[in-house]
């Protein structure tokens, strides 16, 4: 071979060698272009897998955030929603370990000056090389800066119909992010968007149900309440039209006798204030009018008396009436019953005879006076009690006390302001009035008019000790106005002796307590009065007798009037 031959061999060799090598350039930036292919279509993949797995906006931020980084390197990430409601863009995750503690999720993103907010009014991705405040002049701009963030890229979240909001990257490097950069990372903010709108959707959906279960709670309870002020304002009218109806009892209280004018008094100063009061006294005093009377004058006037006998009630039953109890609470208990305590809510409540409460009940109460709340017979739920509590017993609770039969801890509870009752006995000079006033009610039942009352009926009257007291004088009175057939009321005497069990209305046996009273009445008298016993401040007209009724004591109980006499 000679030597031009040789020259062109190595021409056509080293071409040939040119040509392989960019072959294999062209190969090597193909396969570069294959494996970037396929980096993007195993991050659609990832990204395809995590937006139908999640439903967490946070677990979704991070999850993709992740995919990316290991195609697209960037430092932050952030998707910001917009709110129809209030109109405007609002960060609702945020993955920048670096920046933590720089911008907090949550803060608006305004729609003007802002990248984010140039990518949703716009559509289209926005590509920053360089952060630039003089471009977008936002307090967002700044705290980017100050983060170090030096580029970014902001693609709208489209869905159908609209602009759910705004999928941002960032970078700490300049021009950190290409053309294809944006271009994948467009494919992945539109399968975001579907994901973020099938999530909106779905906490919509989550919030309705929540908001009508609440709103159904809210019915049931309203109805619940409802119910409940139905029965309390039923029971309550019944109360009031026992209140009303009150037949057995005298509507006003009648009298002007020391005795009378210095319980009115206690009941004057004790009515305003909430502290529980204790009347005391015998059978047929007028207790029960004195309760009636401390509420009416009280700040609770307005809100319902309620009377508990509880000697009328069985001991068993007695915890149920009271406090009410539950459905099922015992045999015959088919439905939740309001206890008398309950109706008396705001008001006040009135236990006659509470010397009569069993052990467990007098617990109960104790509880109620103490800590204001008690349970229903079969619930296990405490129930606040704004009820003022007035008791009447004709016992002695002291001696109940010492006898073990009542509780020491809920008589002194009871006994906060004592009011006692004085007998009829003891109030003589109230004996005209109140005759006068039963016969007025009585007579205008009957439809009769009675004027005048005889002179013997007055004395006997005056001088009878009436130990069922009020009551037994109002029942004499009715019976004598029903007998009444002219203008004038005279009684029988046997009535009052039968009444008092006795042969002589001046002479019948008395308990010894009863007798020492009526001979401490009557010195008292003869002490005032200096042994006299006749005239205007004689002894009689000071206790209310006729002066031959009062000698004919005075013998009875063996009273020396001489020691009284003035010297």
């Amino acid at each position: 071979m000679d030597v031009t031959e040789q020259r062109q061999a190595r021409v056509a060799l080293e071409k040939a060698y040119e040509e392989i090598g960019q072959l294999k350039d062209q190969l090597y930036q193909e396969n570069l272009a294959l494996a970037r292919e396929r980096d993007h279509l195993h991050l659609l993949l990832e990204v395809n897998n995590v937006v139908v797995s999640t439903l967490d906006l946070h677990e979704l931020l991070g999850a993709i955030s992740t995919c990316l980084r290991r195609v697209i390197p960037h430092d932050y990430a952030s998707l910001v929603l917009y709110e129809p409601e209030s109109q405007q863009l609002r960060l609702h995750a945020l993955d920048f370990v670096a920046g933590k503690g720089l911008m907090q999720e949550g803060i608006p993103v305004p729609v003007e000056g802002t990248p984010p907010g140039l990518a949703f009014r716009s559509r289209q991705p926005v590509l920053i090389d360089q952060f630039n405040f003089q471009q977008f002049p936002s307090e967002l701009t700044r705290e980017l800066m100050a983060a170090g963030l030096k580029s970014g890229c902001c693609l709208p979240l489209i869905s159908p119909g609209r602009v759910s909001g705004v999928l941002n990257v960032a970078s700490l490097r300049e021009n950190a992010f290409t053309a294809a950069d944006v271009e994948l990372l467009g494919q992945v903010a539109n399968q975001m968007g579907i994901a973020i709108e099938n999530t909106l959707s779905l906490y919509q959906i989550v919030e309705l149900h929540n908001k009508l279960a609440d709103e159904k709670l809210y019915l049931q309870e309203a109805y619940a309440e409802i119910s409940k002020l139905k029965d309390q304002l039923y029971k309550e009218n019944l109360a009031l039209r026992e209140e009303i109806d009150q037949a057995s009892m005298f509507e006003e209280i009648v009298g002007s006798s020391p005795a009378l004018q210095r319980v009115l008094s206690h009941v004057a100063k004790v009515a305003p204030t909430d502290s529980t009061v204790l009347i005391t006294g015998e059978t047929g005093t007028g207790k029960e009018l004195i309760a009636r009377a401390i509420h009416k004058r009280s700040q609770r006037s307005e809100r319902a008396f309620v009377k508990v006998n509880c000697a009328a009630l069985p001991s068993s039953l007695i915890a149920s009436e009271l406090f009410g109890h539950e459905k099922g609470a015992f045999t015959g208990a088919l439905q939740r019953r309001l206890g008398r305590f309950e109706l008396a809510e705001g008001g006040s409540i009135f236990l006659d005879e509470i010397g009569e409460l069993p052990p467990e009940t007098q617990i109960a109460l104790l509880r109620v006076l103490q800590e204001r709340e008690f349970e229903r017979v079969g619930g296990g739920q405490p129930i606040a009690s704004d009820v003022r509590v007035i008791a009447a017993t004709n016992r002695d609770l002291k001696a109940a006390v010492a006898a073990g039969t009542f509780r020491a801890d809920l008589f002194y509870r009871l006994n906060v302001f004592p009011v006692e009752m004085p007998p009829l006995r003891d109030r003589r000079e109230d004996i005209p009035l109140l005759v006068e006033y039963f016969i007025g009610r009585y007579a205008s039942q009957a439809g009769k008019k009675i004027r005048h009352i005889q002179k013997r009926t007055l004395e006997l009257f005056q001088s009878y000790l009436w130990p069922g007291n009020l009551r037994e004088l109002q029942n004499v009175i009715e019976r004598s106005v029903i007998l009444c057939e002219d203008e004038t009321l005279s009684v029988d005497e046997s009535w009052l002796s039968k009444e008092s069990d006795q042969s002589q209305p001046v002479a019948r046996p008395l308990p010894e307590k009863l007798l020492e009273q009526e001979k401490e009445m009557i010195e008292s008298a003869l002490a005032a009065s200096k042994g006299r016993v006749a005239g205007r401040s004689g002894a009689a007209a000071k206790v209310g007798m006729p002066p031959s009724t009062l000698e004919a004591r005075i013998k009875a109980l063996k009273i020396d009037k001489k020691q009284f006499n003035s010297g």
